[in-house]
């Protein structure tokens, strides 16, 4: 067993390397440290499979002058010793497009470097045992149909077939990804390497950046004991070490090392015997992988979060001057109910000598997802950062990143990647407090709109928190607490956008985050004018306050910017206000409008109402992987008007050439089931589409949908299917909206005509 707070032991003991190596060559073992250059385009942090991966990619797309800078050696940190699983699989949507390119890319490397890559594909199966957790395969499978990596939901049988050594008693499902597989991490980075050197990168160890400077024209000083390079940009790929990176320039990343421990196995016969290599197992209900290794086992467990250990004396005190390869001590007392468990879905490993324990850290955010793309606050500062699955990630975001840096934009829509979803309200105590839920919580079932609620909450509330919490379930949305609904009696309770733009453009602006001091609430419905013009002398009447109309005003002697709108649709106003007066304000509206029987309402029902009145939703049917044509948002945009606005040349592109789909607003035949988004929608028997929200219309008591679909399949009254977990539901495209807005209403009244839908 580990001591406590014990530090990380030198090495594994001798012959105990957690994978075979090839012998790297005389070069790369003694490398000779210099800068070779004084000015770089990009100069890159950290030489693990990411900061490598993302040379090799620059380079071959013809950046020069890219460099590389390493402390110690390449794959030192996290990437030596990974287990080096790779998988198509993964429950969120571009994500898995970054999952599908590493493999792809891996698959070939090896003939393009002629570097050994150790790249293994027997598939990968993840284990049912619970009806819960058949629903939630279904559930993915429902999201993989527009996707075209292969992946199947199988039967016992199958899965038996496929992994002969499982004790079948609980299985009664499997998810399977034939493609899948593990690679090793060494071999892996030094092939990335040697695509990168031969393209024309740069990659210099052990060289050590010791202070970085930003210069007023953006561009950057790097210094190290080997002298200074000047930088169109900095890349922060260092892994642990990337707090330390970015406290050089004031920065608090929100990382924290977790101590993950996987087991290795001497020979085993039943797996000697085997005629093929077994697939790769995710036993999700005993939470751990197991794969085969040689003629042994591999088995890596993911502990409860009050068993798990962080190493959160480097966030305080910073990582070890000196650590680079080595290792924590191992603990198997804390994974031997896991360990238990594996004996008993697979046998075979009862009888097996375990010949190596690999415990070492992987850094991780708050929320499991690394932070990638630029920082902002710092000008041409990029990160690469908190990656728990580095291996799979190393690949598609090094190609992401490349495509980024060349093409001033990102490829793809990876919003939930955004460093900048993280802010000064992240403390490390809350780092910590979700990093070991999120680790804890590793295979747990996933369920919509699930809420996880460590480190819960942060700095980001006012006194209306504490007022409203104990009558509503609360959201989590970037730091702050949101109302998703509202009790009841009886209820269970329960990038680029603006910085680059100024420079570019040479505008004086000065930016400044506000969000912080600034609180919001909506009034919405037919009685919003009448409860609001209790509390102000503004005249709030239709004639003067005009929908889309913004104005400074006064109300209960509180300062608001008021604009009339509300996404529900309805009559309202959100008011804008300093976040102290938030408290003040609600109970002014409240009890102005008791007469009015005033009520709360939270976020569900406000996508419930917005989904009614066919209003889009940013990062839903709006991302960066939409036009604003192919969103139906035509009537918001004018090519004709003298302004030459951003995209007004692209859109003009795309109208000539044709939409290729069309956003459809759907209403579905269901039982006791609703569309929640990014379900697959088909027609004849093919996958033609997807959903990108839905929900339940009390007002038609009628489940909706949006969805994407081919343009020859987008007129009303077209007959299709939307598949929620594993059937399909008929679904017809209806004229939108369902429910007519308030200011459409309004106008049909005044014309003499009926305002229904």
């Amino acid at each position: 067993p580990a001591r406590p707070g014990a530090e990380p032991c030198p090495g594994p003991p001798r012959g105990c390397s957690p994978r075979p190596r090839p012998r790297p060559s005389r070069a790369e073992e003694n490398p000779s440290p210099s800068l070779g250059k004084d000015r770089a385009d990009t100069v890159i942090i950290g030489g693990g499979c990411i900061g490598v991966s993302l040379a090799y990619h620059l380079s071959k797309a013809g950046m020069k002058d890219v460099v590389l800078l390493e402390k110690s050696e390449l794959t030192a940190g996290s990437t030596w010793h990974a287990a080096g699983l790779t998988t198509y699989f993964h429950p969120g949507i571009n994500l898995k497009k970054i999952h599908s390119y590493s493999i792809k890319l891996y698959e070939k490397l090896e003939e393009e470097t002629g570097q050994v890559v150790g790249f293994h594909q027997p598939g990968s199966i993840r284990i049912a045992s619970t009806p819960t957790r058949v629903d939630e395969f279904k559930y993915q499978m429902t999201r993989a149909g527009w996707h075209p990596t292969e992946q199947y939901l199988i039967t016992p049988e199958k899965v038996q077939e496929l992994f002969p050594l499982l004790n079948m008693d609980t299985v009664l499902a499997g998810l399977y990804n034939p493609g899948d597989g593990h690679i090793d991490p060494y071999s892996l980075t030094m092939a990335l390497a040697a695509g990168a050197r031969k393209y024309g990168a740069q990659l210099n160890y052990p060289v050590q950046v010791t202070n970085l400077n930003c210069r007023s024209d953006g561009t950057w000083e790097v210094e190290t004991p080997l002298g200074v390079i000047q930088a169109k940009r900095v890349v922060n790929t260092a892994g642990f070490w990337a707090r330390e990176v970015g406290k050089m320039i004031g920065l608090q990343h929100p990382l924290i090392p977790v101590h993950h421990q996987y087991i290795v196995t001497s020979s085993i016969p039943e797996v000697k015997a085997l005629k093929r290599e077994l697939p790769v197992i995710r036993d999700l209900e005993g939470s751990y992988y197991l794969r085969q290794e040689r003629d042994g086992l591999l088995f890596g467990p993911y502990e409860r979060q009050e068993k798990m250990k962080l190493q959160d004396s480097w966030v305080t005190n910073g990582v070890p001057p000196g650590f680079g390869k080595e290792l924590f001590e191992s603990d198997l007392d804390r994974i031997m109910e896991h360990i238990e468990t594996a004996m008993e879905m697979v046998p075979v490993l009862k009888q097996a000598d375990i010949i190596n324990t690999i415990a070492g850290p992987i850094t991780y955010s708050p929320d499991i997802l690394p932070m990638v793309g630029p920082h902002q606050g710092v000008r041409n500062y990029w990160v690469a950062i908190g990656f728990g699955y580095g291996i799979i990630h190393a690949g598609g975001i090094g190609k992401y990143l490349s495509d980024w840096i060349l093409e001033e934009e990102p490829p793809f829509d990876l919003i939930e990647l955004d460093p900048n979803r993280y802010g000064k309200w992240t403390t490390t105590e809350y780092t910590a407090a979700k990093a070991r839920e999120s680790y804890g919580f590793n295979n747990i079932v996933g369920y919509p709109k699930e809420e996880r609620f460590a480190g819960r909450p942060t700095e980001r509330v006012s006194e209306l928190y504490d007022l409203l919490k104990s009558k509503c379930s609360m959201g989590f949305h970037a730091g702050w607490e949101q109302p998703h609904w509202f009790y009841k009696p009886g209820d269970e309770t329960g990038y680029k956008w603006i910085e680059e733009e100024v420079v570019r453009g040479g505008y004086k602006v000065d930016i400044e985050n506000m969000t912080d001091e600034m609180g919001v609430l909506g009034v919405a419905g037919p009685y919003a004018r009448h409860v609001l013009q209790k509390l102000t002398a503004e005249d709030l009447s239709d004639s003067s306050f005009k929908f889309l109309q913004s104005r400074h005003l006064k109300l209960s002697d509180i300062s608001v910017t008021a604009i009339r709108i509300s996404y529900t649709g309805e009559l309202g106003w959100e008011l804008y206000h300093r976040k102290e007066d938030s408290v003040a304000l609600y109970s002014a509206i409240m009890e102005a409008g008791q007469k009015e029987q005033i009520d709360n309402f939270g976020t569900y029902a406000l996508n419930a109402l917005r989904l009614e009145k066919g209003f889009r939703a940013w990062g839903a049917e709006m991302n960066c992987d939409t036009n604003p044509l192919e969103a139906g948002l035509e009537y918001f945009i004018k090519l004709n008007k003298p302004a030459d606005f951003i995209g007004k040349q692209v859109l003009k592109q795309i109208k000539e050439k044709g939409l290729k789909r069309r956003l459809a607003y759907l209403m579905l035949e269901t039982d006791n089931i609703d569309p929640e988004g990014n379900e697959s929608v088909w027609h004849n028997g093919k996958v033609i589409g997807n959903t990108t929200s839905g929900c339940f219309s009390y007002c038609a008591q009628q489940s909706l949908a949006f969805a994407y679909v081919p343009t020859e399949l987008s007129k009303v009254g077209q007959n299709l299917e939307v598949e929620l977990l594993g059937k399909n539901y008929s679904a017809t495209i209806i004229k939108e909206p369902l429910v007519l807005t308030e200011p459409t209403r309004t106008c049909l009244q005044r014309k003499g005509r009926s305002p229904k839908a």
